[in-house]
């Protein structure tokens, strides 16, 4: 027996806390060799298998295969290099478990069915260009011909290189909501009243919904009741700000549809913008207004 080989395998187990199934399989893998053998051929360890096998733990707990464990052991290959891929396959593995996180809460919050569950994986999982083409897809859908590069710009999702969980959950049901042609047919209904109610070359000013908000906020603010009389200021305020041929009624509801809404809030979240203030109360006590006013 080789003079160096101080330990058995029971022994060098309760030096690693590593079980002697795990240590025999490590050395019949040739990752820690024994020094030498008994007499009855039982195998024995030298001082520095407790060292190795301490290493080999470390690497195997940071998921390095076996095969790369013992080359990093024998010096083959260098550690640092092996870190750096593996930093790599890392970093692929959290995107995939955040995407699997965000479409799993998705599902759980909005109670979606499997086509919509599969449908956002789908959406979730595009590539850089594919998710460029969608979104000029829809953009140029609703903006096309209108001369509204400055309100494109406020209404294009930018989601970054490393996406948090929230930004990908964001990015999925944005672009399902992208992909409605409902929703395409009304943003662009919408983009044909900006467009008309703010020619080329005229200084911007806010937009039908942002007037209705900041006009009714006063009102809201006091708890002053829709139906009453001193709400008709307010009122004629609103109508004032109106213009087109659909009726002041329509168009509050119209723009109060929730999806809208949901979409800023959704781009919000992916762009890392401050959380919108939301139109829909605004909307909502001015739609009330005049309706009572109409009834």
């Amino acid at each position: 027996m080789d003079g160096d080989a101080h330990y058995s395998i029971g022994e060098l187990a309760r030096r690693t806390g590593l079980s002697v199934k795990t240590i025999r399989y490590y050395s019949d893998r040739g990752i820690v060799a024994p020094a030498g053998r008994t007499a009855a051929g039982y195998r024995r360890y030298g001082a520095d298998a407790v060292a190795r096998l301490g290493l080999v733990r470390t690497l195997r707990e940071l998921g390095l295969g076996l095969d790369t464990i013992r080359q990093v052991a024998d010096r083959e290959v260098p550690l640092p290099e092996v870190a750096a891929a593996h930093v790599e396959a890392l970093e692929v593995q959290i995107r995939v478990l955040r995407l699997r996180q965000a479409l799993l809460a998705a599902v759980a919050e909005r109670r979606l069915t499997p086509e919509e569950t599969d449908l956002m994986h789908q959406l979730a999982r595009l590539t850089d260009d594919e998710r460029r083409r969608l979104v000029d897809d829809f953009l140029h859908a609703v903006f096309d011909g209108l001369a509204l590069d400055g309100v494109a710009r406020t209404l294009t999702p930018d989601l970054p290189d490393d996406p948090d969980a929230e930004q990908t959950r964001a990015w999925a049901e944005l672009a399902a909501l992208a992909q409605d042609p409902g929703f395409r047919a009304d943003l662009r209904r919408t983009a044909r009243e900006i467009a008309a109610e703010h020619p080329r070359g005229t200084p911007p000013r806010r937009g039908f919904a942002a007037a209705v908000r900041d006009l009714v906020a006063p009102a809201l603010a006091a708890g002053l009741d829709p139906a009453s009389r001193d709400a008709d200021p307010v009122v004629e305020a609103v109508t004032a700000e109106h213009s087109g041929a659909e009726g002041l009624l329509p168009r509050l509801r119209r723009l109060n549809d929730p999806r809208r809404e949901r979409y800023v809030q959704l781009l919000a979240v992916i762009n890392g913008w401050p959380a919108p203030e939301s139109t829909a109360p605004a909307l909502d006590w001015a739609a009330e207004a005049v309706r009572v006013r109409t009834a």
